[in-house]
C-alpha cells in the first residue's frame, strides 16, 4: 500500500483484499459514529467496530483513561467486547473498521484473534502498523496476516481528526524521540 499525497491507497481488487459483498461504506460510518462519541467526549476520534458476517457486533473508542488501562485501544476493546458476545477467543471471521490505522500493540492483538480483515480511514504516520511506519498485517515472516483495506471514508475521519487538535492527546513524532540525561 502506497499513500498518495499522504492518504493511503485504497483497496486493491487485484490483490484480493477487497471483499465487493462488504458494505465498507456503513460499517467505517458505524466507526465514525464511534469517534464522534468519543471526540464529544474530548477523547481523541478513533472508534472501531467489529463485523461478522455482515453484522456489527461490537463498537469501542479508547478507554485508556477513564479504565487506567494502557490496553484499552478503541480496536483492543471492540476485540475483547466481540469475543465476549461471541463467546470465543478466534475470531476468523471478523473485519476490524477503524478510523485510524492501528499501533502496533492493536495490529498484534488482530493477529493474535485470528481477525480476517482490517479497514481503516486515515493511515497513522507516529506509529502505523498496517503500513504506514511499519508492516505487522502482513508482514510474510509472521504464522498470520490480516487483509487491510484503507482509505474507506478519509475524508470524513480527517475532518474527525483535524477538528479534535485542541482535545486529542495522541503521541506526536516529537514526543516519542528518547529522553537521556
Amino acid at each position: 500500500m502506497v499513500p498518495v499525497r499522504g492518504r493511503p491507497t485504497p483497496w486493491n481488487p487485484a490483490a484480493g483484499l477487497y471483499d465487493p459483498f462488504m458494505n465498507y461504506e456503513l460499517f467505517m460510518g458505524e466507526a465514525l459514529a464511534e469517534a464522534q462519541a468519543a471526540l464529544d467526549q474530548g477523547k481523541a476520534p478513533i472508534g472501531a467496530v467489529a463485523v461478522v458476517n455482515d453484522a456489527m457486533v461490537a463498537r469501542a473508542h479508547d478507554r485508556v483513561q477513564e479504565s487506567n488501562d494502557p490496553t484499552a485501544h478503541a480496536v483492543v476493546v471492540a476485540l475483547r467486547e466481540a469475543s465476549r458476545k461471541l463467546g470465543r477467543d478466534r475470531l476468523a471471521d471478523a473485519t476490524i473498521f477503524v478510523t485510524r490505522e492501528p499501533c502496533p500493540m492493536c495490529v498484534g492483538a488482530l493477529l493474535a484473534s485470528d481477525v480476517e480483515a482490517l479497514v481503516y480511514a486515515v493511515s497513522n504516520q507516529v506509529d502505523g502498523a498496517a503500513g504506514s511506519v511499519i508492516q505487522l498485517a502482513q508482514d510474510g515472516r509472521l504464522a498470520r496476516r490480516i487483509k487491510v483495506v484503507s482509505g474507506i471514508r478519509c475524508e470524513e475521519a480527517e475532518e474527525l481528526f483535524a477538528s479534535a487538535e485542541p482535545v486529542e492527546h495522541v503521541r506526536s513524532a516529537g514526543s516519542l524521540k528518547p529522553v537521556i540525561g
